[in-house]
């Protein structure tokens, strides 16, 4: 991001970012919004330069006209749940405001550019983890159920698009696709939906979970029903402790690590070039991806996420400071079941042991 202070000179008024508040997303408030800050602030934007915010869906709209009414030139926007992004869009450009989506990608909208995680390379990680978890526990005759996000949700539609062409030649290979209930983001909705199929399918050993959060009240539910751990594959996103701790104690495969603050300086530097009237270079706008509902191709920052077991889980998301090795200290991790996946030692200079 220093490298970036001869933009700071040559921007007109602000930059503007508006982040969602999210019930079972709370990490674009308590953690992108401080990369962000953190991102601009290391670029040479002073305070009066550059706001972050964290907003309802409901006062987004009221949140961007208010942003370009106090002199933002410049929107970076992730109007997940709102239903208010094509709106705000449109309002931007016909102020001769430019958006960049963030993390999520308004349909319908009129935004410049898109930074966000390659969502089908997501999918693609989580089938592949199930398919290799499934093997090292020795899953004899896989019956799975496959559960999705949000229909509503463009990355979910990904992800599921990437996991469904893996396990699909698993499928075709003597796998059992055994149930696909409708798809959801909301934890208790997936527990439901888990739980219906589970008791009309007792012979279910392996799911494919689109993320962490879905996933705890599901392994929640497995574990009251006696299933043992590295013995029914799942899988996750985000990297959450509660996930990561499912992992070591042998009830999660994995989880899609995305390092936030990467996505953040990639918004943070597009922004700058934008609001700097400078192109930006092709090592950052390295993509495009089309809006399904306009069919218009979308410049695009697309990052790469990360896989993540006990094998390197210190070496991501506990070496970049996502997670403190201490959070997984809960877990109360034992040995013998440690060992499973070989002696893993989270322990970091200057931090106690995570057990």
């Amino acid at each position: 991001m220093p490298a970036l202070k001869s933009l700071a000179a040559r921007g007109n008024r602000s930059i503007a970012v508006l982040l969602s508040v999210n019930a079972t997303a709370s990490h674009f408030k308590d953690v992108d919004a401080g990369y962000l800050r953190e991102s601009f602030a290391k670029a040479g934007l002073t305070r009066s330069q550059y706001s972050v915010q964290a907003v309802l869906g409901s006062q987004q709209f009221g949140a961007a006209k208010q942003a370009i009414e106090n002199g933002a030139s410049v929107l970076v926007l992730d109007a997940r749940y709102s239903g208010a992004g094509s709106r705000i869009e449109s309002y931007a450009k016909a102020r001769g405001v430019p958006v960049i989506d963030y993390d999520w990608l308004t349909l319908g909208g009129s935004r410049a550019y898109y930074v966000g995680f390659d969502s089908l390379r997501i999918g693609v990680l989580q089938g592949q983890g199930l398919v290799r978890c499934a093997s090292a526990w020795h899953v004899r005759h896989p019956r799975v159920i496959v559960m999705k996000g949000a229909a509503t949700d463009y990355n979910s539609a990904l992800y599921a698009e990437g996991y469904d062409a893996v396990l699909a030649r698993q499928f075709a290979a003597g796998w059992k696709d055994v149930s696909n209930p409708p798809g959801t983001w909301d934890p208790g909705t997936a527990r439901r939906q888990f739980k219906r199929q589970y008791s009309a399918h007792r012979k279910i050993n392996a799911a494919l979970i689109p993320n962490d959060e879905n996933a705890r009240p599901i392994v929640s539910y497995l574990r009251r029903q006696g299933v043992k751990p590295w013995t029914f594959p799942t899988t996750g996103l985000d990297a959450t402790p509660r996930g990561l701790q499912r992992i070591l104690t042998g009830y999660q495969c994995g989880t899609v690590y995305k390092p936030i603050y990467l996505e953040a300086q990639a918004a943070a530097a597009l922004a700058m070039y934008v609001w700097a009237g400078a192109p930006p270079p092709d090592s950052l706008v390295n993509w495009s991806v089309t809006d399904p509902l306009t069919n218009a191709s979308v410049a695009a920052a697309l990052l790469t996420p990360v896989w993540v077991t006990g094998r390197n889980m210190k070496s991501t998301v506990i070496a970049d400071g996502f997670v403190p090795a201490w959070a997984l200290c809960p877990a109360r991790i034992p040995l013998d079941l440690l060992h499973r996946w070989n002696p893993v030692d989270l322990r970091v200079a200057g931090e106690p042991g995570y057990c």
